[in-house]
């Protein structure tokens, strides 16, 4: 019996090969009379069944390594294809010429030829029949574009006139061809009415992608715009999907069915120094990996020239050397030549050898891949737009550098080859069929010329009319959007009152500013609040009964909390972005509202609340995008400080983010203390942002306020009268007068963020026991005064000769009296910013190392920032300069007991963590 049985689907033994057969047999009728989709049909009526009648089945993770829509189910291509494979050719040589040129002995700047070589038709198809412009009545589709197949886009920009060779020599010469430039990769905020979106930096354009599909469904179900007809398109490389981030958040699009949502992955087998899978299939993978994750997918493997050979493949033995060879081999197949793929890829079995003996090696080395095909790549996007209920990813095999000769096509150092020999530049004109002599190119061989044939050809015209049928040219970046009333007085009123008798952290006091903000009738819907997890610890679950938690399916299910008044709310209409335990995608989240101005013409202000040791710390990255991106927003550092959030420890203990922020320079850092400052702040942003500040000052409007906030409860004071606004928002003004007797030994301390109250307190202390006058300065922003008096010195520096600009921090404390010690909640280096621009005698205190679990008075004590710290080390500047007497210090450090953490008395215990 055994040696009649054969062998079926994972290895396991046939018990009636002949009955199978015939099932086998009975299949193939079906597929040939009835059709693909009648196949799948039945088959799914199988599945049915069988799981009905329990029935154990693998699952199907993974098909067989060819495409997935079969031929007969292929779509007409619509366009001239001879015509759009002309000015294609013409797009590859000029991108490659571009880079090309860029590295003449004088500038040398790089740049990257392979990834567009290999990517051009994916584009293409999109250009062409897809990808919708501004001007479509939907509003236009949104495409992330490969960060290093930037070339490509300058190239067809070229040959619609959106740029010159002027331009295209300006490649990577931002400053020195000023005015005729092109940056590197997609950067909208180095060429804003160009690129949209940011997406070089591995990771986040996908993740990014899949939060603006979610941002264009959010406009449209809260009824802010229709977005219906638009489509997100994100292409990416088979190697960046190794990043955690290209695949971490896959789940929120197929939870929230984006169909709206088009991955394209170019598979080319190759990462920037060698194959993605060298010995498994990277396809297979990502597409087991997005099934699984609940998507569509769709693969492009094989271009038309092997069609008929997998018809002819009756035996199966193609399909099985195709799922079975690995990545590794491919990429090799590709770098040798048409002999060699007959010997070894279709000489391992006779029936493979035999349908390809006809065939001459040319014609072998033709067999294109699936992503160099017009109408292969055409037949997938129509799927990807018509499939609807989940997102769609199209796996599309390529080889990188294709066209480009053997010098780079498969090569694994052909993503850091950026010059062409004189005979590459032949052979890959040649290739082209590129209507340029070996005179011009032997002429200057750093710079063989561009192509285009000239406006009236017909190939520019076809392209042209193909960009107007689909609504204006891309990428492109509009930054016009409808108007934003800003919030009146009225809004801002519960910052300035204080919090009466009852204590309130200032993350409760902006809480209760963020509730009124979006209350307004004119200006609250614009308002999108992005919590990852921690609305109740932020005491933002009020917001859950009336914003309702967004979701694009409702709420479904029967609360376990209904009954009560903050109910967990779920709503197609729900303002508020709740993204789970998901700093990252929060981020993108932020960065898709905080661009919908430009994006959808319709401001959004996102506003991000988090724990701040999980801001800039985990996600730094994707908030330099979003500053790349110019998006405009608030981010909110709650529960934050290094001794504030006492009991979470280590990994929650905040004392560097100020420092982390600083280093954006879209990112307006400040750490108020208390909630009239929040308000004054919250206010000039929003102005900045949206209203006629910007244009009043000249500010930049694209910047992202951060604002450091904490969960220690303290009476919030009134505002005062006569408050300096004006100090408050550019980083510092006198809080308190110091209150000793005249003649007093004088010294100035400063403080910010939650450091203020116990600066204060040092303040009573030093005039009662030891008659020292100390002015207390609550700094809202070391960051700011330092960006100023920073600007204050190049200002100096090229301006010899001329009567210098003092520094603001300067002019609020260069006449001050005394010695200054500035003190925050912060490691050193926060407060020590501002130390170089002042004469005064400077000591800083701070919470430097790792943070732990204790009390707040235990913790700062223990980092000496508490109030008895700040008195001894006050004493000891007005010791150095003679002003008290030698040892008060030490008399000083006796009496509070300041080598014992358990004598702290600064801070209380209230507050939630």
């Amino acid at each position: 019996m055994a040696a009649d049985q054969g062998i079926v689907g994972s290895g396991s033994v046939d018990s009636d090969p002949e009955e199978t057969a015939e099932w086998v047999e009975s299949f193939d009728q079906l597929v040939d009379v009835r059709g693909s989709e009648r196949a799948r049909e039945v088959l799914g009526r199988l599945l049915a069944r069988a799981g009905g009648r329990s029935v154990g089945l693998p699952p199907v993770v993974t098909t067989d390594y060819v495409n997935t829509i079969p031929v007969d189910e292929e779509p007409e291509f619509p366009g001239d294809e001879e015509i759009e494979r002309k000015y294609r050719a013409w797009m590859r040589w000029n991108a490659a010429v571009m880079v090309h040129r860029a590295q003449r002995p004088e500038i040398g700047v790089g740049g990257h030829i392979s990834t567009y070589a290999g990517a051009a038709t994916l584009y293409e198809v999109g250009f062409n029949h897809f990808f919708k412009g501004k001007d479509h009545p939907s509003g236009g589709d949104q495409i992330f574009f490969q960060g290093h197949a930037s070339p490509g886009m300058y190239a067809r920009a070229y040959l619609e006139g959106r740029l010159t060779e002027e331009d295209l020599d300006g490649f990577r010469q931002e400053k020195s061809k000023e005015g005729h430039a092109l940056s590197s990769y997609p950067h909208p905020r180095l060429m804003p009415e160009f690129w949209e979106f940011p997406t070089v930096s591995m990771g986040i354009g996908p993740m990014n992608a899949i939060y603006q599909a979610q941002s264009n469904r959010y406009l449209q179900n809260r009824g802010i715009k229709d977005t219906s007809g638009q489509q997100v398109w994100a292409f990416l490389g088979d190697g960046e999907m190794d990043e955690p981030e290209s695949r971490g958040l896959l789940q929120l699009a197929a939870n929230e069915g984006l169909d709206n949502l088009n991955f394209v992955i170019n598979c080319n087998l190759q990462r920037l120094d060698g194959p993605v899978r060298g010995n498994g299939k990277i396809m297979q993978e990502l597409e087991a990996f997005f099934r699984g994750a609940g998507w569509n997918v769709i693969k492009v493997v094989w271009g038309r020239e092997w069609d008929d050979l997998l018809e002819a493949d009756t035996s199966g033995d193609l399909v099985k050397i195709m799922n079975e060879t690995p990545d590794g081999d491919y990429q090799t197949y590709k770098a040798e030549s048409g002999g060699f793929v007959r010997d070894h890829f279709f000489g391992k079995t006779p029936a493979t050898k035999d349908l390809v003996a006809d065939m001459s090696d040319a014609q072998v080395w033709g067999l294109k891949r699936g992503g160099h095909d017009y109408r292969k790549v055409y037949a997938a996007y129509k799927a990807a737009t018509e499939f609807t209920g989940k997102p769609t990813v199209i796996l599309a095999k390529t080889v990188k550098g294709y066209g480009l000769g053997a010098h780079f096509e498969g090569r694994n150092a052909t993503h850091q080859m950026k010059k062409l020999t004189l005979q590459d530049l032949k052979d890959f004109r040649d290739h082209l069929r590129i209507p340029i002599s070996d005179e011009q190119i032997e002429g200057d061989p750093y710079n063989p010329p561009y192509y285009h044939p000239g406006p009236d050809s017909p190939e520019i015209q076809y392209l042209h009319e193909r960009r107007k049928a689909l609504g204006g040219y891309l990428p492109e970046r509009r930054s016009k959007h409808a108007d934003v009333v800003l919030p009146g007085d009225k809004a801002y009123e519960v910052a300035k009152r204080g919090s009466g008798k009852q204590q309130a952290a200032t993350t409760m006091a902006f809480v209760r500013l963020l509730k009124d903000l979006m209350r307004d009738k004119e200006f609250g819907k614009r308002i999108v609040p992005i919590i990852p997890d921690e609305a109740r610890t932020f005491g933002m679950d009020s917001f859950f009964p009336t914003a309702k938690i967004y979701n694009p399916k409702g709420q479904n299910y029967l609360s376990v909390d209904r009954d009560l008044v903050l109910a967990y709310k779920e709503s197609i209409e729900g303002q508020i972005l709740h993204a789970g335990i998901n700093e990252a995608g929060s981020v993108a989240a932020f960065t898709a509202a905080g661009t919908a101005y430009a994006t959808q013409g319709e401001p959004l202000i996102p506003i991000y609340v988090f724990y701040s040791m999980f801001g800039f710390q985990r996600t730094g990255d994707s908030y330099w995008a979003a500053g790349d991106q110019m998006t405009r927003g608030f981010i909110i550092g709650a529960t934050a400080g290094r001794t504030t959030l006492t009991g979470e420890g280590l990994q929650h203990a905040d004392g560097h983010s100020p420092l982390l922020a600083s280093t954006n320079p879209a990112v307006v850092t400040y750490d108020p203390a208390y909630g009239y400052e929040i308000g004054h702040i919250m206010r000039d942003g929003l102005e900045r942002m949206y209203g006629n500040g910007n244009a009043v000052s000249g500010t930049d409007p694209n910047v992202m306020y951060y604002l450091t906030v904490y969960n220690e409860p303290i009476l919030q004071p009134v505002e005062p009268e006569n408050l300096d606004v004006d100090g408050l928002l550019r980083g510092i003004y006198k809080l308190k007068d110091g209150h000793a007797a005249d003649n007093a030994p004088t010294s100035q301390i400063l403080a910010s963020g939650v450091a203020v109250p116990w600066a204060l307190e040092a303040q009573q202390i030093l005039a009662d026991e030891w008659g020292v006058s100390a002015d207390v300065w609550s700094v809202t922003s070391w960051t700011e005064l330092r960006r100023d008096a920073l600007a204050a010195e190049e200002d100096a520096f090229l301006n010899p000769g001329e009567e210098a600009r003092v520094p603001f921090v300067a002019q609020q404390l260069g006449e001050a009296p005394g010695p200054i010690i500035a003190v925050s909640d912060y490691m050193k280096a926060v407060p020590d910013q501002i130390r170089q621009f002042l004469p005064q005698d400077f000591a800083t205190l701070g919470a430097d190392g790792f943070g732990f679990s204790d009390t707040r008075a235990a913790a700062r004590r223990y980092f000496k920032i508490d109030s008895h710290s700040v008195v001894v080390r006050t004493l000891e500047l007005l010791a150095k300069q003679g002003k008290v007497d030698p040892d008060a210090p030490r008399q000083a450090i006796e009496k509070y007991s300041l080598l014992d953490v358990n004598a702290g008395t600064t801070g209380n215990a209230g507050g939630d963590s």
